[in-house]
């Protein structure tokens, strides 16, 4: 759909010109020949971008954009001024006005200011609906999780989202540690600002240091131009440094003083530059057996960690785990365009019982694959790739042992009320008619893993 466009000028000939013009390059337009018959136009009906002459009779070009801006806050306005009244234009900018061309007119700094207008405001509100979405996406109750440890997890994270204290976010990788911060950024007075996470491990040991610091043009061969890095693009916002432990100890020394000192060093310069930057860093690593491994310094150690959270694993919340089928089951039920509807009790009871080694991010991946090959409304464990031990789904395993049959029966009952309760033990109890006690004395005798 062609952007609509008014132009307004009192001057017949450049009035029509632009209006010839602008119609060829694929624009609607209309036109007025005075600033009050243009606003008269605006409001009654809808214009992406209105041209305006400064010096106008009935209402000047500048008392249009005002009246405008005050309308829609939104519509784009270039201003069009003679050399000599480029001052006014300079205050029409100031006063909102997108960008000024002056006179005589060159058509094609005009295509390219407006083109560049309508393609600088789409990014704008790109972005704007990119940040509700992550602001939507990366709130807390979004995180799946009702478990103690997921439960404590959030409770520490919404208590530090609204300091400025740098975070050090432990956990295997998959357990969901770059979701946290992405969280605790958007729930803190930072979540209007950028948030930028680097992998400390995913750039050359050659240029981490440019990429994190910046440099200045001619620092080193091929550096043509200043270059601000990522701390610098985080100005305002939170820089999660991810896998903080792959950084080369020689930028350790270097990000140990932005963290005191607040300021930064790019390379080429040894001129420091004032920051305002939130860190958080993440590590799948134990950050004490690799400093004893000289590998990581004691003191970015200490500095980083004024907070620390460990993501728990899949093992330490296998109440999570249904919860967290059935809401990868919906995301691709919608993505493959699948009906299906969840997942058969015997699939979900070997699914709780796998280890997970890739911990969240490989129990998405089985699900999706289910999803994939699966050919009726719930997954079966025929569904599952043969590595997930499909004799922890049968509910009843025959034996010619009588004694063992019944306390794999008993097994295989206690497991399905645990599954089925989201592993409430005290509602579990309370179904069997049992003590707590005497159940979690059960689930120890029966190697029930939790």
């Amino acid at each position: 759909m062609p952007y609509n466009i008014l132009v307004a000028d009192d001057e017949e000939i450049i009035r029509d010109s632009l209006a010839y013009f602008l119609k060829n390059e694929g624009f609607e337009v209309d036109t007025a020949e005075n600033g009050k018959l243009a606003l008269e136009k605006f409001t009654a009906g809808h214009f992406d971008m209105i041209i305006s002459d400064i010096e106008m009779p009935e209402m000047k070009g500048t008392e249009l954009l005002r009246r405008v801006r005050e309308y829609d806050q939104r519509v784009l306005v270039i201003i069009i001024t003679a050399y000599g009244a480029l001052e006014t234009a300079l205050i029409a900018l100031r006063e909102g006005a997108t960008d000024y061309i002056l006179k005589p007119i060159e058509f094609d700094e005009l295509s390219i200011k407006v083109n560049k207008a309508f393609e600088t405001h789409n990014l704008l509100t790109e972005n704007q609906i990119l940040k509700r979405e992550l602001n939507r996406n990366f709130d807390f109750s979004n995180i799946i999780g009702k478990s103690k440890a997921m439960n404590r997890i959030f409770g520490l994270s919404k208590t530090v989202a609204m300091t400025d204290s740098t975070v050090l976010i432990t956990g295997n990788s998959g357990t969901g540690k770059e979701l946290i911060a992405r969280a605790i950024h958007h729930n803190s007075r930072r979540a209007n600002k950028p948030f930028i996470a680097v992998n400390c491990g995913a750039i050359p040991e050659s240029l981490i240091e440019s990429e994190l610091f910046g440099h200045k043009k001619g620092a080193f061969t091929g550096a043509l131009y200043d270059k601000d890095g990522f701390i610098k693009a985080a100005d305002g916002g939170t820089l999660l440094l991810d896998e903080i432990s792959e950084m080369p100890l020689q930028l350790q020394v270097k990000l140990l003083r932005v963290l005191q000192e607040k300021e930064l060093v790019p390379v080429g310069t040894s001129l420091p530059i004032k920051i305002d930057v939130r860190f958080l860093a993440t590590t799948n690593r134990n950050l004490t057996e690799e400093i004893e491994k000289g590998t990581f310094r004691e003191d970015l150690y200490y500095r980083i960690n004024v907070v620390e959270l460990r993501m728990p694993s899949l093992i330490e919340r296998k109440e999570d785990i249904p919860i967290l089928v059935d809401f990868f089951i919906s995301k691709y039920r919608n993505e493959l365009k699948k009906n299906i509807k969840g997942i058969e009790q015997n699939a979900l009871r070997a699914v709780v019982s796998h280890k997970w080694k890739g911990e969240v991010r490989e129990l998405e991946n089985i699900i999706e694959r289910a999803c994939i090959f699966a050919a009726g409304e719930y997954l079966s464990i025929d569904d599952f790739p043969d590595f997930i031990d499909k004799n922890k789904g049968i509910e009843v395993r025959y034996n010619t042992n009588y004694e063992e049959f019944m306390k794999n029966c008993e097994r295989d009952f206690i497991l399905h009320q645990l599954v089925e309760s989201n592993y409430d033990k005290e509602k579990v109890a309370k179904i069997m008619n049992m003590g707590l006690s005497t159940l979690y004395r059960k689930i120890k005798e029966l190697q029930i893993d939790l």
